[in-house]
């Protein structure tokens, strides 16, 4: 297939739960495109951590652009509308990547940017919907969340991701459930860390979500919570709420133990607490953490790292809103906290 420029420029967007793996197969993709072929990337973090984006810079891509605090489908899609006309503008990409939060509708974001490809005449044009999987996982939160249900149910191409964990039987058993939620779109099992072939997910033209949204789905399910966990040096307490004031104390910047990071870590409850994504201070390096239901990957980073100048630990935290918000903090969050010594914020 020819990836080679066409009139208008194609958006890809890459939607799935919280640790799905949507960051690790976007960056697979990179090496198998022509060296000058430009993608830029547009993502949608929780929280103000920007782990993922630190990531993707460290990546080929020719551009990475940042839209956080929030989730682009409902509250700030006025943002996302900015940001792809921003990108257009200055870099002219051959094609844009779309990655979103964890609990984005898949089928207010096709509405909206093809309200932008009326705008633009076209200029900016949805190519497809690629929803990540998490085999191991989807079983267990498909039943608890509406999302994860949705983002399955509205795509164009399914792609089933950490399937060599799991065993035939449970595979079959996650091919039976995503046919019943979507029984007509592709589902394509990744090739481990080389993900997938960009030619099997780039250029398709989508013809989703043409029609008005349905009352019935147009809601946005927040179910996600995030939390900040810091350890270093901090100005002050102002009058930002502590989830369990005991944790409230400064900690002078030194190195995190990996054993103990690696314990603490091992306490998490993946019931509630989905992913832990920052960077910590690891033999006098900064090393992005990634976890995610129960396994996790540190990535030394190699791009600007002074934010962590007074600094050990900067996590966000991703979980279960309604077992996230009790009070005081559930019991392996607060072990977690504890072993690290760090505030929950």
């Amino acid at each position: 297939m020819d990836l080679r420029q066409p009139p208008h420029i194609p958006i890809t967007v890459f939607t799935g739960f919280l640790g799905a793996g949507k960051t690790s197969i976007i960056l697979s993709l990179l090496p198998q495109l022509p060296k000058d072929y430009k993608v830029v990337l547009l993502k949608n973090e929780f929280g103000d951590v920007q782990v993922d984006s630190q990531l993707a810079k460290q990546s080929s891509l020719t551009a990475v652009s940042e839209i956080l605090n929030g989730c682009m489908c409902c509250v700030l899609v006025g943002q996302m509308e900015t940001a792809l006309r921003e990108i257009r503008d200055k870099y002219r990409p051959d094609r844009i990547i779309i990655e979103c939060s964890g609990s984005a509708f898949p089928a207010t974001l096709a509405f909206q940017i093809h309200e932008l490809e009326r705008q633009t005449r076209n200029d900016l044009r949805l190519d497809a919907i690629v929803t990540v999987i998490d085999a191991e996982n989807f079983t267990g939160y498909e039943d608890t969340s509406p999302t994860a249900k949705m983002q399955a149910s509205y795509s164009d191409i399914i792609l089933i991701n950490k399937h060599e964990h799991v065993d035939e039987h449970a595979l079959d058993i996650l091919i039976d459930n995503l046919n019943t939620l979507n029984l007509d779109t592709p589902k394509i099992k990744c090739n481990g860390r080389n993900g997938v072939d960009p030619n099997v997910l780039f250029g398709i033209d989508s013809k989703l979500f043409r029609d008005p949204i349905p009352q019935d789905i147009e809601d946005h399910h927040d179910e996600v919570k995030t939390l900040t966990a810091y350890r270093g040096f901090l100005p002050t307490c102002h009058n930002h709420e502590h989830h369990d004031r005991e944790l409230c104390t400064s900690h002078t910047e030194v190195n995190v133990d990996k054993d103990v990071l690696a314990s603490a870590l091992a306490s998490l409850n993946k019931e509630s607490v989905w992913r832990v994504k920052g960077f910590v201070r690891l033999e006098s390096a900064i090393w992005i953490l990634n976890w995610a239901f129960g396994r996790y990957d540190l990535t030394l980073s190699k791009g600007d790292t002074s934010f962590m100048q007074d600094a050990s630990i900067r996590f966000t935290i991703m979980g279960d809103k309604y077992e996230l918000n009790r009070k005081p903090i559930p019991v392996a969050v607060k072990k977690f906290c504890a072993e690290l010594q760090v505030q929950v914020m």
